[in-house]
């Protein structure tokens, strides 16, 4: 499959990080380059999906962001300086450099989801920790089934589908809650950029 060649509505895009530090022995160090942590490295720590009300997660596991309400932006932000110039009518402008995105997901909130236990997916966050995170745009929905579905496998999970992929290292930094009154619960998930962000990449395993 290529990158997404059609006009159309990311609707099932999807935030995933892994719980696999192992797999290619991941670190911070590593995915600040993709001479020493390659497209390859990061997929291979998404394989298999751990639901989100169930503990445990190593070796290719991760676990995905659900009830997603509001998607960020996604890509480097531009940081443009104005430079006076002097005896001119306007200011000249040059690239400073970018600061890293705010990364906030808004999502309807699901309480049974969000277990503090050891393991569960509540526990990642707040901790200073840092994860291997996969940002994909999706049209549409991948055809394969079960815990493999959104997982980076060859010939299936998001190979069935054209998507485009981003990775960084990144922490859970912090959950508010925002009680409603006439709608659904929601949250805001904040996650912190750790490194730079890798990508777009194809997903070309077919």
């Amino acid at each position: 499959m290529t990158h997404i060649n059609t006009i159309g509505v990311g609707l099932y895009s999807d935030v995933a990080y892994s719980t696999d530090l192992t797999t290619g022995a991941w670190t911070l160090d590593k995915a600040q380059s993709l001479t020493t942590f390659t497209e390859a490295n990061w997929k291979a720590l998404f394989q298999t999906e751990v639901a989100v009300n169930v503990a445990g997660g190593i070796t290719g596991k991760f676990r995905r962001i659900t009830n997603i309400r509001e998607m960020p932006q996604m890509g480097t932000p531009p940081n443009i300086v104005n430079v006076p110039n002097y005896g001119g009518k306007v200011s000249k402008q040059i690239q400073g450099q970018a600061d890293s995105p705010t990364f906030e997901i808004t999502m309807n909130f699901v309480p049974q989801d969000w277990i503090t236990s050891a393991n569960y997916l509540g526990e990642y966050v707040g901790k200073s920790s840092a994860w291997p995170f996969r940002f994909t745009l999706l049209n549409a929905d991948p055809t394969t089934s079960g815990a493999t579905k959104y997982a980076s496998l060859t010939g299936s999970g998001l190979a069935t589908v054209q998507n485009t992929q981003y990775f960084f290292g990144g922490k859970l930094e912090a959950l508010q809650i925002n009680p409603q009154l006439t709608d659904s619960n929601t949250a805001i998930l904040t996650i912190s950029l750790q490194t730079e962000l890798w990508g777009p990449f194809t997903n070309d395993m077919s």
